[in-house]
């Protein structure tokens, strides 16, 4: 029989596994049972008393109620029911003890999948890794008391149990319709694998094999024991699109804009700008500096443009960015739905904005020879690209050209036609002078020490059925460079500007590498036999160092790879912590507020400064818009994640039975990833490579221990594709001989 073993101790002994706490169950007649609130108060201050005496020690229910020595056994049992819900006390090998003297903390569940979930502290902090068998049943937006278990075995995030849920969230989920021994039963997408009830299997025209939302109207000890109400039906779960309506729906994402939002950003839109508006800015229409933009062909929210000359120090270079917090107010319905969306999320090619469209591709989008408010960026540069001096100005623009970033690479590499040519020639210039700026900071990258990192990101091509016909890799060439670092620049600045005046700001922040990610980079570098310095509380320059080793060596990939999973996850916060990745003590996010809500409070705070407009309780609403911001960020990721994964693999259904080379990206106990050229990962599973025992080193190699055969991280492999579940996102590869 084939097995998987690990060369390392399971994670927990156990003497950890006695750690966890379990979920008493009170009995109904205790909830239901009627006390007088006075005695319960009195028994819940008795009862904290001596559990805080106890240090961490168990105390038995009836040793508890004797210490108490108070009237009332329904007002005691309703004490314990009220503060073990409220988390504040939890059972322990058949007593009580207080949660916090055991180490016990409370986070909400904020992403939940078949065999895992994370959640996120209350207090903040990375978010906890939670083993399916620990998860207890909870669903996201849960409020859960957890009991810490060290780091995960991956040592990439901290672990926990989830011992009580203190405040069940209303809950849907997306899976499909599947017949069972002829009745209809709902096959989650996440919750696990087993199928669930249905409350009302005849109320809907669904039938096996649709994909569907349902509502948790039961909640079990372990989600297979959850009952469940079909809500909608949104087609085939062999359809990407169907999928990813399922998808987001259950994120929590806000769909639907509020009618008075819709049509307050529809009145601006009709309104225009009037001459009231632009007075006491700085008029940029008639600069003898072309000011212009560069997107994606398809781009219609168009929130940055830009300017650039030469001066006698180096450049002087404008970023010109909509102003949107001039349309979106403080405490306004269109700010309410910003906040709650946090971001614009973009997946294959839909996009959930975050300000209706009268907004974000309307009067906020920075349309050629359209005049438009903005706030903008003025820097002076040096030689080097680097910042000598800056300020910012409310302005109106007007841009001349509408720039496509492929049209400007065709520029650069000298293959663009005559009439390319003829549409940038008053701005060819401009460009010739960023593409040496480009060089300039490019090179003062490399002076800060900031890790140049590759990734793989994926572009989609949907037909005009909505169906994905092809996936490739996302390219960065010379125009998408250059308007990123300017974008840096103004991020810079915009830092800059709020910690010299100590404003109430949103940072970017990206903080040094957690210690156990550090201890296990240098354990897979080692193992991996790449050269490296002592990493103990790295600088970014020493995580170059080591990608810079690595530019012409076989497993480059392998080890890119791993430094990023070695880094922090960048959030945002109220203090200038810096950002590491970037080997900045200064940044923020200035350049995208039509598309996140941090950029917008940004521009706010800058604008009390121009306008000496005053704002109430400002530091609040600027640490709830670092918190929400953090936390929607995280959900668009998933969302976005979860949704390309069901096009990747509707678009594999089209390539079943062909074999592709690929490289090995991942590898766990359970099988190995591969990646194909166009960025499509599928799975190998570890029943399905030739029959052996298998030994894996918990770090990038899978070793058959009868036949000696190895594999590791970044090796090709040839495969077939043998399966391609698009309701869950799921590729299957086979090994090809």
């Amino acid at each position: 029989m084939k097995k998987s073993k690990k060369n390392k101790q399971h994670r927990f002994s156990r003497a950890a596994e006695k750690h966890r706490s379990t979920v008493q169950k009170p009995a109904d007649a205790v909830s239901q049972a009627k006390a007088d609130p006075a005695e319960v108060e009195h028994f819940v201050k008795r009862i904290r008393t001596f559990l805080v005496k106890e240090n961490g020690r168990p105390l038995r229910a009836k040793d508890l109620m004797s210490k108490c020595r108070g009237r009332g056994k329904h007002a005691f049992q309703r004490a314990l029911l009220q503060m073990q819900q409220s988390g504040e006390i939890a059972v322990r090998h058949n007593g009580y003890v207080l949660s916090a003297a055991v180490g016990m903390i409370r986070g909400s569940l904020t992403s939940l999948h078949r065999t895992y979930g994370f959640a996120q502290p209350e207090d903040g902090g990375t978010p906890i890794f939670i083993p399916g068998r620990d998860l207890k049943g909870a669903m996201p937006g849960d409020l859960l008391l957890l009991q810490p278990m060290g780091m995960s075995s991956r040592g990439d995030s901290p672990e926990a149990a989830v011992v009580t849920v203190i405040h069940a969230a209303a809950a849907q989920a997306a899976g499909m319709f599947v017949e069972e021994s002829g009745e209809l039963r709902f096959l989650p997408d996440t919750l696990c694998r087993q199928t669930l009830s249905i409350t009302n299997p005849g109320e809907s025209n669904a039938a096996a094999g649709d994909k569907v939302i349902v509502t948790i109207v039961y909640r079990g000890q372990r989600h297979s024991e959850h009952k469940v109400r079909i809500d909608a039906v949104l087609g085939s779960s062999d359809s990407a699109f169907a999928c990813s309506k399922a998808i987001v729906a259950v994120s929590g994402a806000p769909m639907v804009f509020a009618q008075g939002a819709i049509e307050a950003a529809d009145a601006l839109f009709a309104a225009g700008i009037s001459e009231d508006e632009c007075a006491g800015r700085l008029d940029l229409r008639q600069s003898t500096v072309p000011i212009f933009t560069i997107d994606g062909a398809d781009t219609k929210d168009i929130d940055d443009a830009i300017s650039i000359e030469r001066t006698e120090d180096g450049y002087r270079l404008g970023v010109h960015i909509a102003d949107v917090s001039h349309y979106v107010r403080p405490d306004s319905l269109l700010d309410e739905n910003a906040f709650a969306r946090g971001t614009s999320v973009y997946y294959a090619d839909a996009v959930i904005p975050m300000l209706p469209k009268s907004l974000s591709n309307g009067i906020c989008s920075l349309f050629a020879d359209t005049d438009r408010l903005a706030l903008s960026a003025l820097m002076e540069l040096n030689a080097q690209g680097e910042i000598l001096s800056y300020r910012f100005e409310k302005t109106i623009i007007h841009s001349c050209l509408q720039g496509v970033y492929r049209e400007v690479n065709a520029i650069f590499d000298g293959t663009a036609q005559d009439d390319i040519e003829a549409k940038y020639a008053k701005v060819k210039p401009s460009l010739l002078i960023l593409r040496e700026l480009l060089a300039q900071r490019l090179s003062a990258r490399k002076r800060r020490g900031a890790p140049s990192l590759e990734t793989e990101e994926s572009a989609f091509r949907i037909n005009k059925d909505g169906i994905c016909e092809d996936i490739f890799a996302r390219t960065r060439a010379e125009a998408e460079e250059l308007i990123e670092e300017c974008m840096l620049l103004a991020n810079e600045a915009a830092a800059k500007f709020a910690r010299s005046r100590q404003l109430p700001f949103v940072y970017r922040v990206h903080e040094q590498p957690p210690e156990e990610k550090v201890q296990r980079l240098a354990e897979a570098l080692d193992q991996l036999g790449i050269a490296h310095k002592e990493l103990y509380n790295p600088s970014p320059a020493e995580y170059s160092a080591i990608l810079a080793s690595v530019a012409e060596h076989p497993l480059k990939s392998v080890v890119h790879q791993l430094v990023l999973r070695a880094m922090a996850k960048a959030c945002y916060d109220i203090e200038p912590l810096g950002h590491f990745g970037l080997a900045l003590k200064d940044y923020a996010h200035f350049t995208s507020p039509i598309r996140r809500y941090p950029d917008l409070m940004v521009h706010r705070m800058i604008s009390t400064v121009l306008t000496g407009e005053r704002q109430a309780n400002v530091l609040d609403q600027v640490r709830k818009a670092a918190e929400q911001s953090s936390l929607t960020e995280l959900r668009a990721q998933q969302i976005e994640r979860q949704c390309e994964d069901c096009y990747r693999a509707e678009y594999m259904q089209q390539h079943l039975g062909e074999e592709l080379e690929g490289v090995i990206s991942g590898l766990t106990e359970f099988g190995i990833y591969v990646m194909l050229p166009n960025t499509v990962e599928g799975m190998i599973a570890l029943d399905d490579l030739p029959n052996d025992e298998y030994a894996y080193d918990g770090f990038f190699s899978l070793t058959a221990l009868r036949s000696g055969t190895r594999y590791t991280l970044g090796q090709t492999l040839r495969v077939q594709c043998v399966r391609a579940d698009v309701s869950s996102g799921h590729i299957d590869f086979a090994l090809v001989s």
